[in-house]
């Protein structure tokens, strides 16, 4: 007798669950929130290491970070090299002692004018490569050349046009000729040439693979300038604009010969030992002054300068 009683409560409530499904799928009823709820089984992000475990066991954060699902970026350590120009100047001229002041009549003269001669088989060959690269090349134009590019980069460093600048010298003269440039005022003139320039030096060398090929060659130039420089507060650093001085100096000229778009730019100077020291710098200082109260004046015939403290240093 439970047996009829219990498929009849079976049968009743497949009936029952069959009518409210129909009835909910004619009504188009549908559960605002989902009957389950995702579970996260995995941390997906990277945890630092917390500050202050000096002396505890270093745990690899690149592993750590590899479990949490994060992949580390490549680091490449190698130094990055610029192929535009080389990094120095290669087997650089010695300027004979006493140019531009003894003659070639003389003793002295004759002797630095032969080791000239004996010196520029290297140059020879050296020049000889450089026609193979640009057709238009010869020592007496190229020094013109050269006199130009001078006078040119000179100009656009007083003008502070870094464009023109970039175009004008390569990338190891720029920082050198801009160097503590930035709150001063430079005021430079090229007056005259006293002799015409000339190409007194020239090498070829290679850089990173044989035949990457890079022109070197020297100028020798004679000639009057004028210098100024003024810092930030409009006072004479260095030099005067009015007075004119014989300058002799040995440029270096350089290209990349492989490359069909290479421009000759200024590349370097090379200051003989024998050559006189500079002038020195004026650098001025502030000396502070009393401090004055509103509409007080500052009478300088009755103010002593206060001196410093006598400091003790070592070198």
């Amino acid at each position: 007798m439970a047996m009829p009683i219990r498929r009849t409560l079976v049968a009743l409530h497949r009936a029952t669950c069959s009518s409210l499904m129909n009835a909910e799928a004619s009504l188009d009823l549908r559960h605002p929130v989902p009957l389950y709820l995702p579970v996260r089984t995995k941390k997906r992000y990277f945890i630092p290491p917390a500050v202050g475990l000096k002396g505890k066991r270093e745990e690899n954060t690149e592993a750590k970070a590899r479990a949490a699902g994060i992949v580390f970026r490549q680091q490449y350590f190698e130094r990055p090299i610029n192929i535009a120009c080389t990094a120095g100047i290669f087997d650089p001229y010695i300027p004979p002692e006493g140019d531009a002041r003894l003659s070639t009549l003389s003793k002295e003269g004759l002797k630095q004018r032969t080791e000239q001669i004996r010196q520029s088989a290297g140059s020879q060959l050296a020049i000889r490569k450089i026609k193979e690269h640009d057709s238009q090349f010869t020592t007496k134009g190229f020094a013109e050349r050269a006199q130009e590019i001078f006078i040119e980069a000179h100009n656009a460093l007083t003008q502070f046009n870094k464009e023109k600048l970039h175009s004008l010298v390569t990338e190891r003269c720029y920082p050198e000729m801009t160097r503590g440039n930035r709150y001063k005022t430079i005021r430079w003139r090229f007056v005259e040439s006293l002799e015409p320039p000339r190409v007194v030096h020239a090498r070829c060398p290679d850089m990173v693979t044989k035949g990457n090929l890079y022109g070197q060659v020297t100028v020798r130039m004679h000639s009057k300038q004028t210098l100024a420089i003024y810092d930030r507060f409009g006072r004479l650093m260095m030099g005067s604009e009015e007075q004119p001085k014989d300058v002799l100096e040995y440029l270096v000229i350089e290209r990349h010969l492989v490359n069909p778009y290479g421009l000759w730019r200024l590349h370097g100077k090379i200051v003989p030992s024998w050559a006189p020291a500079k002038d020195p710098v004026i650098k001025t200082v502030m000396i502070p002054g009393p401090e004055l109260k509103p509409g007080q004046e500052f009478e300088a015939l009755h103010y002593e300068v206060p001196k410093p403290e006598a400091v003790q240093w070592n070198k």
